[in-house]
């Protein structure tokens, strides 16, 4: 047929990460060997931030999914043995539908933002619609020093991660970025 045009869906980037995690505020200390799937449309510095948020809540049983490539999956979470889910993670700035659907499919939900100036004006948008979930967690994450960390997105990475009250370090052969994390939501612990 004449003048058909054969359109092809480009496939996710895989990345294979070697990361460390040292979380002294809950004296987690683990080594990870990682796979993470990088959607066409993912940014590198958001696949850093995901894996910054892994870093944060990392855990038995925590996964990557198949994340941007379908609604209904988080970024990240945790899977019980009878399927139900424990933990969602996501990260951006969610609607309130969005928040209001992961709060009733999952035991605890977190969500990370990394926008700076724009994180805080959704969140003052949004507070006042997410007061009832008493299982969400709302935490800022930021740059402190500005490095631009989409340099350090590569198809191999060895990450060093160390925490230490509202700061992470996250350290590589060449670099060593400085990060604070500000928690504007905290769940009450159930």
């Amino acid at each position: 047929m004449k003048g058909l045009v054969y359109a092809m869906a480009l496939k996710a980037t895989i990345h294979k990460v070697r990361l460390s995690v040292a979380n002294l505020n809950i004296h987690h200390y683990e080594d990870y060997n990682l796979t993470i799937a990088k959607h066409p449309s993912e940014t590198n510095t958001r696949m850093i931030y995901r894996l910054v948020a892994f870093a944060l809540l990392s855990q038995e049983g925590l996964e990557f999914t198949k994340g941007l490539s379908t609604d209904e999956e988080p970024d990240l979470w945790k899977i019980n043995y009878d399927g139900s889910i424990d933990h969602w993670i996501e990260l951006g700035l969610l609607e309130e539908k969005r928040i209001r659907q992961a709060c009733s499919k999952s035991k605890k939900v977190s969500l990370f933002t990394y926008h700076g100036n724009q994180a805080e004006a959704w969140f003052e948008s949004i507070e006042p619609h997410i007061r009832r979930f008493d299982h969400l967690n709302i935490t800022h994450l930021s740059v402190v020093d500005g490095f631009d960390i989409e340099e350090l997105a590569e198809r191999t990475m060895n990450f060093d991660i160390n925490i230490d009250h509202d700061e992470l370090w996250l350290s590589t052969e060449k670099e060593r970025v400085h990060f604070h994390f500000q928690n504007v939501v905290k769940s009450q612990d159930r």
